[in-house]
């Protein structure tokens, strides 16, 4: 059996800027992703026969009702739609519990709500996770989760970045997960306790782990994919034939570019430097390189219901 799911984390314009350490953009710029990037997402599935696993922020639904309709649209369409928490709080893990589990309950509610679809499946802002969150997760019985990412060069560049924009004399809103994730399987186990150990007997919550390549472990996500153009991207692709699943995770962004209003991003993401045409030909080879390698195109329900 060989499985690809394809999940966008369907963060807007302003989460971006957070990151960074600068102050929210305002205006149609802070809502590029429902405006621009979904649409695109949307029919770049349509053209590559694909489903896709859409992680929604609860709060942005509140905020906009044409986003709400996009979604609903998109589910009508046979695509999933997940829980990326209510408010995309980076520190999430570092909340009391209480408000964790209203960040993990009330988003999926409003997202319930705003589409008319309950979401079984969770993923953590910033692939942040804990054993915390595993145990509301269990607590508010949900289906799935996928959010660890076991992949070295991530997290060290990750901390790298947040050291950088710390000397810069500005504050990035991310935080770092521990380095223990790093030991977590990179298939996907149901979580035990630690989280990065295999619960035994069965049990515990389905984690899909976010995909890294065979041997290496360098990071197969959308940043990596579309900064390596289509033909580098076809190899990246290939290092991770032979998993039994592939979990490609993809954010809105990756389908944007400064040309979209997001200028003033370029100095700071070297992906928005990269047109979009040269981002949706790097992921339809992705598409191609999978499909003749015998992968079957799932959205993540239906992976974590095969695991």
């Amino acid at each position: 059996m060989r499985l690809c799911a394809i999940s966008v984390d369907l963060d807007e314009i302003p989460n971006y800027f957070a990151i960074h350490g600068l102050d929210a953009p305002t205006g149609e710029t802070a809502t590029k992703v429902y405006d621009l990037a979904l649409a695109r997402l949307t029919r770049f599935a349509a053209e590559a026969n694909v489903p896709l696993t859409l992680f929604a922020i609860g709060s942005d639904l509140v905020a906009s009702p044409a986003a709400a309709r996009a979604l609903t649209a998109a589910a009508a369409a046979g695509h999933e739609i997940a829980n990326h928490s209510l408010d995309h709080r980076y520190d999430l893990t570092r909340l009391p519990r209480a408000e964790i589990v209203r960040q993990i309950g009330e988003g999926a509610h409003v997202i319930a709500q705003a589409t008319g679809v309950r979401p079984t499946g969770f993923r953590a802002p910033g692939y942040t996770i804990t054993d915390e969150v595993f145990s509301v997760l269990s607590e508010l019985e949900v289906a799935y989760d996928s959010s660890v990412f076991p992949c070295p060069a991530y997290w060290a560049a990750k901390t790298a970045a947040i050291g950088a924009i710390r000397l810069r004399g500005r504050h990035s809103r991310s935080v770092v997960d521990t380095p223990q994730v790093l030991r977590a399987p990179v298939r996907p186990y149901r979580a035990g306790r630690p989280y990065w150990k295999r619960a035994p007997g069965g049990e515990g919550i389905v984690e899909l782990p976010v995909q890294v390549t065979r041997g290496a472990r360098l990071p197969f996500i959308g940043t990596t994919v579309t900064l390596a153009g289509p033909t580098r991207a076809r190899l990246l692709t290939r290092m991770c034939v032979g998993e039994p699943l592939v979990n490609l995770e993809l954010h809105g962004i990756d389908v944007l570019d400064a040309e979209d209003g997001l200028e003033a991003l370029r100095p700071h993401q070297p992906d928005v430097r990269v047109s979009t045409a040269v981002k949706l030909n790097a992921l339809a080879a992705v598409v191609e390189t999978l499909r003749a390698a015998d992968y079957t195109f799932v959205t993540c329900a239906e992976a974590a219901a095969a695991f």
